[in-house]
């Protein structure tokens, strides 16, 4: 038996997908010999799916693993295929025509072709049903696992001036929020991801210290786990929010939402608050910085809740739907 993985295109700044699955098919190959193969095309135009279509269609394996955001590879895989679905919601954008278009490509087809779908959490699985009814059956939840990289760092927390670390700067992170909660409260704040002309200007304005870096490898991504003190990830939307367990492997408190999949990830091993209450999320950022004996029980539940996300149990299940696809 042989698995061939299709990754999407790389794109700078959009790399999470590739780091997730790349660790999974190294952790595969132990068990089922594999294959990455990375799409010529990032384009989702009719030029740029008609070229990864072709392509797909010469490179496609026994078993095929479409590991995200190019759902449509389905029409040319077929059956021995599963496809992992991330989130629905980011996908339907724009007008009434491209979201019926988006819709057709990128769930209804390919629900149709495939054998397996897989989605990261039961938040997405819920929004998945919604829009495929008819392949529900189909839909297996398998969670993220934690990269092994992250491993617990010890540290003295500065509770005098803390270095608050926030993944990603795109909408849904919440952060024009996170920024005005910040107000009155001594910190450093440590953005990872390329700020908006308005989120600047806010900084500015609450005259928050603030560092922000674009592009880091996962070396980098991993030492800003180990150098901040707390991670602050109060996000409206996610389709699983993997920065949480990243901070819990490395032995830090998260603050996050009390929705959707955070709230299922985090489960009580976080500071849950309601994303679209600032007030509360500075009340969540005060605990954490001031309540030592509160800090540390979010730490040792996250230690905890991260045993769930191991890549090991992840691979595992994996394995046995490809081999239920083989036979």
């Amino acid at each position: 038996m042989k698995v061939t993985f299709f990754f999407r295109k790389r794109l700078q700044g959009f790399n999470s997908i590739e780091g997730l699955f790349y660790n999974i098919s190294d952790a595969v190959k132990d068990h089922i010999q594999t294959v990455n193969v990375e799409l010529p095309s990032s384009d989702f135009s009719l030029k740029g799916v008609s070229q990864n279509l072709k392509f797909t269609n010469k490179y496609k394996g026994e078993i095929n693993h479409i590991t995200g955001h190019v759902n449509y590879l389905a029409i040319a895989t077929r059956k021995r295929t599963v496809l992992t679905i991330h989130d629905v919601k980011s996908s339907l954008y724009g007008n009434f025509f491209h979201q019926t278009l988006i819709k057709m490509l990128m769930f209804w087809l390919p629900a149709l072709y495939v054998k397996r779908i897989t989605v990261i959490s039961e938040f997405t699985k819920k929004e998945l049903q919604a829009i495929i009814p008819f392949s529900k059956s189909k839909i297996n939840v398998i969670y993220n696992p934690v990269n092994p990289l992250f491993q617990p760092k010890g540290f003295i927390f500065n509770s005098q001036c803390p270095t608050i670390l926030c993944i990603g700067t795109k909408a849904n992170k919440n952060l024009e929020r996170v920024f005005e909660s910040l107000r009155g409260i001594t910190c450093k704040l440590n953005l990872i991801g390329r700020l908006s002309d308005e989120q600047l200007r806010l900084l500015q304005e609450y005259h928050i210290n603030y560092i922000n870096s674009v592009n880091l490898t996962q070396k980098e991504i991993v030492e800003s786990y180990e150098n901040c003190d707390l991670l602050c990830f109060p996000s409206t939307y996610e389709g699983f929010g993997l920065p949480i367990i990243e901070a819990q492997a490395v032995g830090r408190p998260v603050i996050t939402s009390n929705v959707g999949a955070m709230l299922e990830v985090a489960q009580d091993s976080a500071c849950l608050v309601d994303p679209y209450d600032i007030n509360t999320i500075k009340k969540g950022i005060e605990k954490i910085i001031f309540e030592e004996d509160y800090r540390q029980i979010l730490i040792q539940k996250g230690f905890e809740n991260v045993k769930r996300f191991q890549l090991d149990t992840i691979v595992k299940q994996y394995i046995n739907i490809y081999k239920e696809i083989s036979s």
